[in-house]
């Protein structure tokens, strides 16, 4: 009896799990032998002392949903008295609700984490934008922006805030005062610094604009209009990168260089949003990939993964000390990833 466990023992393993991180509701797979049915009995998937819903099982395959209670740990298998090995899981602990944000959260030196109450177009909210302190406490930070969507931080510690509304960007003091900084950005969407604090704003009609600091506007490029936002990011080259959804299922990620010369750099995601870069290169992009929702990750080489598992994310933003900020339009978790993003300044 103990060779044939021995040997059922090492019939059921984990190898991988695709991906090896998630936000609660997202879909992993965990990769091996051994998991399919045994005498039409699902295994048992455990996650810590949880156990969670099975989606699928094959013989190579476990698909598994991360409810909302889950939380990091390690993942084991149960099939029929054995048990396999362990696999470590990444799950994003949520740290803001009642939030509406359609673009990336901004995050500054000091850690603070600021996140839009963004609200229909052309409909005032309570509140413009909070700012989640290094203490856990998310409080209001601004109020009297309508439509408060894509956040920047510059090297002093301002906050730049665009209006979807009316085209504005603003200009916010580290206490929370506003200021006009400029107008006439059409549909003003995602916003993004380069390392001459140039500020880059998405106008989702059609247009790039280019604020130069002594508040001087050019037309940098012009791409298709999008359905909802220009999301950007730029580059360790200074190339800036831009996603802009469209109704098709099979959208496109621009790279525009520094004289606005454009091209695609990768087609083939859903609905791509907001975008981050680490310092490897790697960019990160809440999309889908092959059906599969969450953060797709892109390597300098073109090489395509799904890095987090999550429903409906539309931004994200790299904190200190390699952890990751994601976002839904409702609710902002925290991830230890443990990956260094790229900073402008």
């Amino acid at each position: 009896m103990a060779r044939t466990k021995a040997n059922t023992q090492e019939s059921l393993k984990i190898d991988a799990l695709v991906p090896s991180a998630a936000i609660p509701g997202g879909e992993v797979e965990l990769v091996g032998v051994g998991l399919g049915p045994i005498a039409q009995r699902q295994p048992v998937v455990m996650v810590g002392q949880l156990a969670v819903p099975v989606l699928l099982s094959r013989g190579r395959r476990i698909r598994i949903k991360l409810p909302d209670e889950a939380e990091t740990g390690l993942v084991r298998v149960l099939q029929n008295g054995v048990q396999s090995n362990d696999a470590r899981v990444l799950v994003a602990g949520m740290i803001a609700t009642d939030v509406h944000i359609v673009a990336n959260p901004a995050v500054d030196r000091e850690g603070n984490i600021y996140a839009t109450l963004s609200g229909p177009r052309g409909q005032s909210t309570p509140v413009s934008v909070f700012r989640i302190g290094p203490d856990g406490e998310m409080r209001p930070f601004v109020t009297g922006i309508m439509n408060a969507t894509g956040l920047a931080v510059d090297p002093e510690g301002f906050l730049y805030v665009s209006s979807r509304n009316d085209g504005v960007i603003y200009r916010v003091s580290p206490n929370g005062i506003y200021t006009q900084f400029a107008e006439g950005m059409g549909i003003a969407t995602g916003i993004a610094f380069d390392s001459e604090q140039n500020l880059f704003v998405g106008d989702r009609s059609g247009t790039i604009f280019k604020i130069a600091p002594d508040r001087q506007i050019f037309v940098f490029a012009t791409l298709e209009p999008s359905v909802s936002a220009y999301h950007l990011a730029f580059g360790p080259d200074e190339t800036l990168y831009v996603a802009g959804p469209t109704t098709s299922s099979y959208d496109s990620i621009h790279a525009i260089d520094r004289d606005g010369n454009t091209k695609v750099f990768f087609r083939g995601l859903g609905r791509p949003q907001g975008m981050a870069f680490d310092i490897s290169g790697n960019l990160y992009v809440c999309a889908s990939w092959q059906g599969k929702r969450g953060v797709v990750r892109i390597t300098p080489a073109g090489e395509v993964s799904l890095a987090i598992a999550g429903a409906g994310l539309v931004g994200l933003s790299f904190a200190p000390g390699g952890d990751m900020i994601l976002a839904t339009n409702t609710a902002m978790y925290h991830l230890a990833l443990g990956v260094e993003g790229l900073r402008p300044f």
